[in-house]
């Protein structure tokens, strides 16, 4: 930060025993850009204090509420309070805390998805628009430098006209009925009350839209969508098929599963123009192969030559050496925290060095979750994907 304090982020959730919190603690302190100086991290007052302890906050500032962390850091002095709020909370708290830390005045880097429908992404959207504070999304995969250099040469026209997009994402944590036997971390993304609209479609599903917009850098006009629920009795989407049609004609395909057993992360991006095409995958991240009509295949490596600067500015270590998923979010974290520190609003517009997932991919995404619940239960063949203006 160029001889600048640190940014103080306080957090919510992410306490003893869950998994994102730490990655988000992780990503922030890679870069020794952010200090953790508060948090509400669990309802439960023992896990709450033992998870202070654990980070070595005051325990004045461990809170035991939400509501209470927001009041007790605004009557700090500004130098002293938090600047930014990280969410990492279950789905159905994500709008409600958003909305009352943007209005507080602080800024907000939400996990996804942003909310658990449109209309609670719309009332975001205004929270941000009358705080002028900033709002970013973890959509963690956009982060990796490989992930960049795909987007660069697919902007840059060197396959042509893109004809198709083809996104999955497989996992197989789901396939038994362990949110009936108290895994906690499965408990609440099977209930419709907490995760929202879709289960796999909105845990993962907009993972996989995200990024196969954000890369082409087409739009989805239309999609035609088969939601499953594969073990009995469970109450949300378990394993997603979407047909796409993109703007200008492409087409594509979204498979999302949580029950293909044995699968781990297994998201991987295919895309195909006239003359070529990329494809990359989410568990070989520093690779990039290139295919094409008339001539051998390419594989491209991290940190090897003829990367583009933007791709190159994501990377922190020289070739050959391991990059991964916590480097990915420690990206986002960094181009979140040079607009804080630049007094920006938005993001900078994709392309740009330090773009990061904002307000106008969290209303893409839950346009996405609320077209493909409506076709999959209705008789329409194809349900239209409107643009969603930010305000």
């Amino acid at each position: 930060m160029n001889g600048r304090s640190k940014i103080r982020y306080g957090m919510v959730g992410g306490g003893e025993g869950a998994f994102i919190g730490a990655v988000h603690r992780m990503a922030a302190a890679l870069d020794s850009e952010y200090e953790l100086v508060c948090g509400a991290f669990s309802t439960d007052a023992d896990r709450n204090r033992r998870s202070a302890e654990a980070l070595g906050l005051d325990a004045g500032r461990a809170h035991a509420t939400f509501d209470r962390l927001l009041a007790a850091e605004a009557g700090l002095p500004v130098d002293e309070r938090m600047e930014a709020l990280a969410i990492v909370t279950p789905n159905h708290l994500h709008a409600p805390m958003a909305i009352a830390a943007l209005d507080a005045g602080f800024h907000v880097l939400s996990e996804k998805p942003m909310a658990l429908d449109l209309a609670e992404a719309r009332a975001i959207d205004a929270a941000v628009a009358r705080s002028g504070k900033l709002y970013g999304l973890a959509f963690t995969y956009s982060g990796y430098p490989l992930i960049e250099e795909a987007r660069v040469r697919v902007a840059r026209g060197d396959f042509g006209d893109i004809r198709l997009v083809q996104v999955e994402y497989s996992q197989g944590w789901l396939s038994r009925p362990i949110d009936r036997d108290g895994n906690k971390q499965a408990e609440w993304r099977t209930d419709p009350a907490r995760a929202g609209l879709g289960g796999c479609l909105g845990d993962i599903g907009t993972h996989a839209f995200q990024l196969a917009e954000h890369v082409s850098g087409l739009a989805v006009e239309s999609l035609s969508a088969d939601l499953t629920t594969h073990v009995p009795g469970r109450r949300l989407d378990d394993d997603v098929s979407v047909l796409l049609r993109f703007r200008g004609g492409a087409r594509g395909m979204l498979k999302a599963s949580q029950v293909a057993a044995g699968d781990e992360n297994g998201l991987r991006l295919r895309i195909h123009g006239e003359e070529g095409g990329l494809e990359w995958s989410q568990m070989e991240p520093n690779s990039l192969t290139l295919r094409w009509l008339d001539r051998p295949s390419e594989l491209v490596r991290a940190g090897g030559p003829g990367l583009d600067a933007t791709a190159l500015a994501r990377l922190r270590t020289p070739a050959g050496h391991p990059e991964g998923y916590i480097e990915a979010f420690a990206n986002l974290y960094r181009s979140f925290g040079r607009a804080l520190r630049a007094g920006a609003a938005t993001p900078p517009p994709p392309g740009a060095a330090d773009w990061f997932p904002g307000i106008a991919d969290g209303l893409r995404t839950m346009a996405f979750v609320e077209a493909a619940v409506e076709n999959s239960s209705g008789g329409t063949k194809w349900t239209p994907l409107p643009d969603i203006p930010t305000v």
